[in-house]
């Protein structure tokens, strides 16, 4: 697959996948404004996160690419990513309620309260925008996403129109999610359960099963093709300094 083809393919699919993720401020917040004020007010508020989410993904490939120059921290990111990524499957799967608590929600809430008082949203647009801004999570998730994507060389992390591409895609993903729920939204004038959130919540939480065991099939791949090399590199040398030892005398 070209790698431009590929970055996109992998930004959206991640968006719209991980928009999800958990039912934060965000879903939770298009699910009561879209009750309350329709489609279109839901909509912007996705939106207006869909942006945030786009500038901190942007963020997220620009100031770390640098970094797998190194392939020491290339492969600790590897084994780092995949560990995370079937950490937050499991621990979304195994939810008993809507929200999963993290150690970030405390830090989380308070820069939100400041960002709010700060900038007094008074647009649907602003309230998704702020409501990402002030989320730590976020931020962090994009973080290890993009680490991971570039370490695995899903989006080249030497190639500008690849990080583009993704984050496009990103753009786009996001986009499909919160479009995709203002509508079901505002279909259903707020009669979405919590129960039904929560087996949302759970299908979430099998997308990133799926997605770390991708993960870690494609490490255990790169580990096999890394020691039929190193195999064949040893019994060669023998016959080689051989060969060598013939010649000479």
């Amino acid at each position: 697959m070209h790698p431009i083809l590929l970055a996109a393919l992998a930004g959206y699919f991640c968006g719209l996948i991980f928009s999800s993720i958990p039912v934060g401020p965000v879903n939770l917040t298009i699910l009561n404004e879209g009750a309350q004020r329709g489609f279109v007010w839901a909509l912007l508020i996705g939106l207006g996160a869909s942006a945030m989410e786009t500038i901190y993904c942007a963020f997220s490939f620009t100031g770390f690419s640098t970094l797998f120059d190194h392939g020491i921290v290339k492969a600790f990111m590897q084994v780092g990513g995949f560990v995370f990524i079937l950490y937050l499957g499991f621990k979304f799967l195994l939810a008993t309620s809507v929200n999963v608590p993290t150690k970030l929600d405390s830090a989380s809430e308070k820069l939100e309260t400041t960002i709010v008082h700060k900038f007094h949203p008074q647009t649907a647009f602003m309230t998704g925008f702020t409501r990402v801004l002030g989320n730590l999570g976020v931020l962090l998730f994009w973080i290890v996403l993009a680490a991971n994507l570039m370490a695995h060389d899903w989006v080249d992390a030497d190639s500008f129109g690849a990080k583009a591409a993704c984050v496009g895609g990103v753009a786009l993903g996001t986009n499909t999610w919160f479009t995709a729920l203002s509508f079901g939204v505002s279909r259903s004038h707020g009669r979405l359960s919590e129960k039904m959130l929560l087996r949302l919540q759970h299908f979430s939480g099998i997308c990133l099963i799926i997605f770390g065991l991708i993960i870690g099939t494609q490490l255990a791949l790169q580990l096999a093709k890394h020691g039929r090399h190193h195999f064949r590199q040893e019994s060669n040398a023998p016959a080689g300094a051989a060969n060598n030892f013939q010649t000479n005398n």
